[in-house]
């Protein structure tokens, strides 16, 4: 009922808004959009418009290995082959591989999205989140880029509620903390699903001996 009346509106208000996959007309997209926005229709087709308006914009759809792929290849962000004991896809950043402006902020932020759209496609049935392992082990402070995290926890709140499960910073350097008091409260309330913690706790928490990612084996 209420999936029909968005999708009535976004038709008669938003016609110019793309159809099919994660457009104006995708039920389940717009079904997950209402559970995010607590069933209120007015609030759903505003937050949709914009998140439709934005992956058309962002090229969403266009984004592929070949695109993503100078970024990709410094190895700073990649989707782990395994999912965690808990079902859920895993996006690993490697913090110290990451200098700003190196290959451009868009670019970047293709990666990132390109990531977090892969991730998604290897959610298991009724698995809805994905966990994020920041590796801060030999971060300088040239790594830290308040901007591109801004970008990403944006990204997840703006166009893909309701996604992230938890955000692991692991073996946080003394440097970091002020980093981190500068990005706090820029997170708001995904602030809530960071976990500071040791490479050993990934290893033995969220793994298992077969599917612990390589750069946090024993």
């Amino acid at each position: 009922m209420l999936v029909a009346e968005v999708k009535e509106k976004l038709e008669k208000e938003q016609n110019s808004l793309p159809v099919g996959k994660c457009g104006r007309d995708d039920e389940e997209m717009i079904l997950w959009f209402l559970k995010d926005r607590k069933f209120s229709v007015e609030d759903t087709v505003s937050k949709l418009t914009k998140a439709i308006g934005w992956r058309k914009e962002f090229g969403v759809s266009e984004l592929s290995e070949e695109s993503v792929k100078s970024a990709a290849e410094t190895g700073k962000a990649y989707l782990h082959s395994h999912l965690d004991v808990y079902g859920r896809p895993v996006l690993i950043v490697e913090a110290r591989k990451h200098f700003p402006g190196e290959q451009g902020s868009h670019e970047d932020q293709k990666l990132c999205v390109f990531l977090i759209e892969k991730a998604l496609t290897k959610l298991p049935a009724g698995k809805q989140e994905i966990l994020v392992i920041i590796d801060l082990r030999g971060f300088q402070t040239q790594n830290a880029d308040i901007k591109f995290t801004t970008f990403v926890f944006d990204a997840f709140y703006n166009y893909y509620p309701k996604r992230l499960s938890q955000v692991l910073f692991v073996d946080a350097p003394f440097i970091f903390k002020p980093v981190w008091q500068l990005i706090k409260p820029l997170l708001k309330s995904y602030a809530s699903l960071v976990r500071f913690c040791s490479a050993e706790a990934v290893r033995d928490e969220y793994f298992t001996e077969d599917t612990v990612p390589a750069n946090f084996r024993g």
